[in-house]
């Protein structure tokens, strides 16, 4: 059976701070560092056989976190490129327009130079189902974004219906049944920790 095992990234020192990342090169918080290393364990326990991760520093490091030493990084699993709203509070683009962030979260609004999320999910998608194809165990480390396209892409759940997940949180696909192709949904948002209901994009 064939696994995709997704981590988001420990807390950055913007998800501290509840501004917008998109590709922006921002390192973990003391916090996003214990998070990681909480979620080692279980990590170890499942044994995935191929990791690959963003090569953004707050993914590579929680790969790195997590006891991964052969992490591959690969661009196209950098988080959805935001434009003019990198760096921007969260709070502060739900206040200008509430309307256009929501659209952003559900994929229907491009921010101004940013990248649309039918290409983001395309070019995601295409790395993790490419390394799937030499995988049974896959660890995939990387981004909220990504784990929202993903689970959109793979089963079928629009992002408009995902929270988004927590910091050093672990998602899991699972093929069933077993050689059929379709993937399904075996575990969520989950953290060894207290689990972050609210954690920001």
């Amino acid at each position: 059976m064939k696994r995709v095992m997704i981590v988001r990234h420990g807390e950055s020192e913007w998800n501290a701070e509840r501004r917008l990342q998109g590709q922006a090169d921002i390192a973990l918080s003391a916090k996003g560092r214990a998070q990681a290393e909480a979620l080692k364990p279980v990590i170890a326990g499942l044994s995935p056989d191929r990791t690959i991760c963003s090569d953004l520093e707050r993914a590579h490091d929680t790969a790195g976190l997590l006891g991964i030493a052969d992490a591959e990084c690969r661009a196209e699993l950098r988080e959805i490129h935001v434009g003019e709203w990198t760096g921007r509070p969260i709070e502060a683009l739900r206040a200008d327009d509430a309307a256009r962030y929501q659209g952003w979260r559900a994929g229907t609004y491009t921010p101004p130079g940013g990248e649309s999320w039918s290409d983001f999910v395309a070019r995601t998608t295409a790395c993790v189902t490419q390394a799937l194809q030499t995988s049974e165990k896959l660890l995939v480390v990387c981004h909220g974004g990504v784990i929202r396209a993903l689970l959109e892409s793979l089963i079928g759940l629009p992002p408009k219906r995902i929270i988004p997940v927590g910091p050093a949180s672990l998602t899991i696909l699972a093929e069933r049944p077993t050689g059929s192709g379709n993937m399904r949904l075996e575990l969520f948002n989950y953290s060894p920790l207290v689990p972050v209901l609210d954690a920001p994009d």
